[in-house]
């Protein structure tokens, strides 16, 4: 802070001499005087940024879309998501049923909880939870976790025609005045609709369903179809109100859950019944490739570090439908629009040091292809017709890799430089690993039962070798118990050229299937080439 000391001595001087000056006119001197607070205050806020820690790999927890959700009797988390945060902790509801429950965002433990719909929507009002979901009841419960109780159907609602077509999607906003609001989609194309709830009954409608807003054909991304070719068809759902800075934000997804297009854009009112507008840079969420495809129909949480969270929907290449979550940080600009980055590498978790636009750790993907690569000293164990080891590292989830159902402990070393003998050989530092298996390879709507044993315990462990034929142990799980079909896991920094995946155990209730193997890190100097070519300046 010692230039901070001087630059104020040099003001105080400066101020001094500009005051002994009698015929400089006053607006001049308090023009000087305000370019010297700026200056001040910069050097202030300069100095206050280059004070924050940096954040280092191992010591600050990282996350990574999918993310690693456990699986249970009677649940996983296919998507639909709604997080709420209370007493310090955060409760994640979503399609699949039962309830996963944080201090961080980033350690989930699950909890069961009955009753929970397809899409459930949690919230708190006047001291108790209510809970409501796709074609049931609202019920309502003393804490997150229940139990919950039926408060019965929806009252006071109108025919189709008026723009009631059942429970579906709901969301219940309750604003600043305590009043409170339910937004539904009409099913199909009908968009988003909204009606002020009774306080003393919150099953029952207030006052007269408005309609927000329907499917616009002019707006591509809300299309249904793979490439969103369906002109004149679409779904409108997943609507989340959030209010920010006296502006209300309304969520909403199309064109349908079981295309890679899904996604989610927003409008923006002063007013929760509207006049609602159409953001303009609206997709909010989209993403076609790579191995986070569909994201959509979620909600937003203030995360541990004080900003906000989007929470939401993965939709899966294979199977249709199959589904996971991810969640990341809400940027706002200067105009108060709103936007989202969707990631697919591991990035920094929720911490007050860390602005929502510099959450990425920079560790890449160091493993995509590199199977059938040019002179690639990739291998396997084992492999199937259309099941190829290939599949496991082509970074999507649409295919996947089945060793022979004889291959008892399936291995996959992936080299990560093939090189020709006059390339120099690329070394990396890997930091992270994520694995995602096929598990229960059930769609969204194929509820689990409570009588059904976890079936996603996978035990494994990753070696990392200069040379290929010495390998050291980058990272143990053999001993794993805890049931997930997506994993991340932090590896300590290891300089490598060789990476080698063995599967020790896996559920015998499925063919073994890894949808995606990839490892992460970054570059970490090289070895020279085999063969010398000409030097360039």
């Amino acid at each position: 802070m010692k230039f901070l000391v001087q630059r104020k001595i040099k003001m105080e001087i400066i101020i001094y001499v500009l005051k002994r000056k009698k015929n400089l006119k006053k607006e001049i001197i308090n023009y000087l005087l305000l370019m010297l607070v700026m200056i001040c205050t910069s050097n202030i806020a300069i100095a206050q940024q280059s004070n924050r820690r940096r954040p280092e790999i191992g010591k600050l927890q990282r996350y990574c879309n999918p993310l690693p959700m456990i699986t249970a009797p009677g649940a996983s988390a296919s998507g639909d998501v709604t997080v709420i945060h209370e007493n310090g902790k955060y409760y994640m509801f979503c399609t699949g049923g039962g309830a996963w429950v944080s201090d961080d965002m980033l350690n989930w433990t699950f909890q069961k909880v009955d009753n929970v719909p397809i899409a459930p929507h949690v919230v708190k009002y006047n001291g108790s939870f209510y809970m409501c979901g796709n074609d049931g009841p609202l019920f309502k419960a003393d804490n997150p976790l229940g139990p919950y109780t039926s408060l019965g159907e929806w009252k006071n609602t109108p025919d189709v025609s008026g723009g009631w077509n059942g429970p579906f999607d709901m969301d219940i906003f309750i604003d600043d005045d305590n009043k409170l609001y339910l937004y539904y989609p009409g099913r199909g194309v009908s968009g988003i609709y909204v009606v002020e709830l009774d306080p003393n009954d919150l099953s029952r409608f207030a006052g007269q369903v408005k309609h927000l807003f329907g499917f616009n054909s002019n707006h591509i991304w809300e299309r249904y179809g793979e490439m969103n070719e369906y002109t004149d068809v679409a779904w409108v759902e997943g609507p989340w109100l959030e209010k920010v800075n006296g502006i209300y934000y309304l969520e909403y997804s199309a064109s349908g859950t079981q295309w890679k297009t899904y996604a989610e854009g927003y409008y923006t009112a002063k007013s929760p019944m509207g006049p609602f507008t159409y953001a303009l840079n609206n997709p909010l969420l989209r993403k076609t490739d790579g191995i986070v495809t569909g994201p959509a129909h979620g909600s937003i949480v203030e995360g541990p570090d004080g900003n906000l969270w989007q929470f939401y929907t993965i939709v899966l290449s294979n199977p249709p439908g199959g589904r996971r979550i991810g969640m990341d940080r809400v940027i706002f600009d200067k105009n108060g629009n709103m936007s989202v980055d969707i990631t697919e590498t591991p990035q920094w978790g929720p911490d007050p040091e860390i602005a929502p636009t510099k959450g990425n750790s920079g560790s890449i993907p160091v493993t995509i292809n590199k199977i059938n690569a040019m002179n690639s000293l990739s291998k396997f164990s084992s492999e199937q017709p259309g099941r190829f080891a290939a599949y496991a590292i082509d970074n999507s989830s649409g295919t996947l890799w089945e060793p022979a159902p004889e291959d008892t402990m399936p291995t996959l070393t992936i080299e990560l430089s093939p090189a020709t003998r006059f390339d120099a050989v690329q070394l990396f530092t890997i930091d992270g690993v994520r694995l995602m298996f096929n598990g229960v390879r059930r769609r969204f709507w194929q509820r689990t039962t409570t009588s059904e044993t976890p079936d996603d315990i996978y035990q494994y462990k990753i070696e990392v070798s200069m040379d290929g034929e010495k390998y050291e142990t980058a990272l143990d799980q053999t001993n794993n118990n805890i049931s997930r079909n997506t994993i991340f896991e932090e590896i300590s920094p290891a300089k490598c050229r060789f990476v080698k995946l063995t599967i020790t155990n896996w559920p015998r209730s499925t063919p073994l299937g890894i949808i995606e193997f990839t490892v992460f890190g970054k570059s970490a100097g090289s070895l020279p080439a085999k063969v010398p070519i000409p030097v360039t300046n």
